[in-house]
């Protein structure tokens, strides 16, 4: 029997508790030079519970991945050994630990390339806007250069170096970034690819390199160690697709044949990064069609989160803004205890406390 992750149930392969409060992939740009850096040893271990699931920030695969100032990386025999200890603090606590492999794709700059070339993606079209629906300004930007077809074998074995390196730091697991409009987003995307070749034009050619990409990872870690994130309703980082439905559906059946861990979706109502809005679309046939666990993502709250585990709409949810300003939120839920706000202002700053490690916990209110 192919294995799972269960909400409040023993999993065969940990055997602990897993809990429906997890930690999202939040960017927080506090690693120094691409590097994580010992401050995140806090950050993670106060997250941590016995039993919890965290899933770490967006790490670089390569080189040419980065896509913003200070996001760790996991290419490098530093960037893998600096992990460690972040990861062993996190398994001290008793928690599942997976890092998010990522590549940004031409959500970046050629300051952040090797040689300052231009960044790479399914497609030579610019960002008009990005994942805050910012108009895209010119510096902020490059125009991307189009991966040639010879070229996608090689990024598909950067993502399973990536996830040996991962695996060899100590985490559980791997969750491949194929959402918000980054590189695998980028090739998913009608609105994005307009390649001529195997990878762009039908449904199937567009999700061939994110699927190459789940199939190489799975084969040298084991499909148990492999979940991938997907935002196929979403608009993020100018990323949109005409039929976001079939997309995930495809996607869902797709992973299912390859037997992944898990599948986490961020909610069509997410139109922007941090507001919610009415839409008719909905998760419940990827959810269906999808055969593993289902994660779900996109401004739940405590009652929110509940309905959607209670219904059977998901297995688990993961939460992020809740999480970064409460550190301590499924002992709050529990009691539904009073949350604190997160401050927005500190999100992306590169300070290593402040509005890192400094939210109070209940016993500090």
């Amino acid at each position: 029997m192919k294995e799972r992750l269960y909400p409040c149930s023993t999993h065969t392969r940990w055997g602990i508790l897993i809990y429906l409060t997890v930690l999202a992939p939040l960017t927080r740009t506090r690693s120094y030079n691409f590097v994580a850096q010992p401050h995140a040893v806090l950050y993670y271990s106060q997250r941590a519970t016995k039993g919890g699931f965290l899933i770490g920030e967006a790490s670089g695969i390569s080189p040419t991945a980065q896509g913003y100032p200070n996001t760790p990386g996991i290419w490098t025999r530093e960037q893998l050994e600096a992990w460690k200890p972040i990861v062993s603090a996190v398994h001290e606590k008793g928690a599942i630990f997976f890092c998010q492999l990522w590549h940004a794709g031409r959500v970046s700059n050629s300051q952040y390339q090797p040689d300052g070339e231009a960044p790479i993606s399914s497609t030579e079209k610019r960002l008009r806007k990005d994942i805050g629906n910012n108009k895209a300004t010119a510096d902020r930007y490059t125009t991307p250069r189009r991966v040639r077809t010879d070229e996608i074998l090689k990024l598909v074995n950067d993502f399973v170096i990536a996830a040996k390196n991962a695996i060899e730091a100590g985490f559980d697991g791997v969750e491949i970034h194929g959402a918000n409009g980054y590189l695998l987003d980028q090739f998913l995307k009608d609105e994005v690819n307009d390649r001529d070749d195997e990878y762009g034009g039908s449904l199937e050619n567009r999700c061939r390199f994110p699927l190459q990409v789940v199939k190489a990872v799975a084969d040298e870690i084991g499909a148990d160690k492999v979940g991938i994130r997907l935002s196929p309703f979403t608009d993020y980082n100018d990323c949109g697709d005409s039929n976001p439905q079939a997309l995930g559906q495809y996607m869902a059946e797709s992973l299912s044949e390859v037997g992944i861990l898990y599948s986490h979706l961020i909610e069509p109502r997410m139109v922007t990064q941090f507001d919610k809005f009415h839409t008719e679309w909905s998760l419940t046939p990827i959810r269906k069609a999808f055969k593993g666990t289902f994660i779900v993502a996109g401004g739940y709250d405590r009652s929110e989160g509940n309905q959607a585990i209670s219904s059977g709409a998901a297995d688990l949810v993961a939460y992020g803004r809740l999480f970064l300003a409460n550190p301590d939120l499924p002992a709050r839920f529990e009691l539904d205890a009073e949350l604190n706000e997160p401050d927005s202002t500190t999100f992306y700053t590169h300070h290593p406390v402040i509005g890192y490690t400094d939210y109070p916990f209940l016993h500090h209110i």
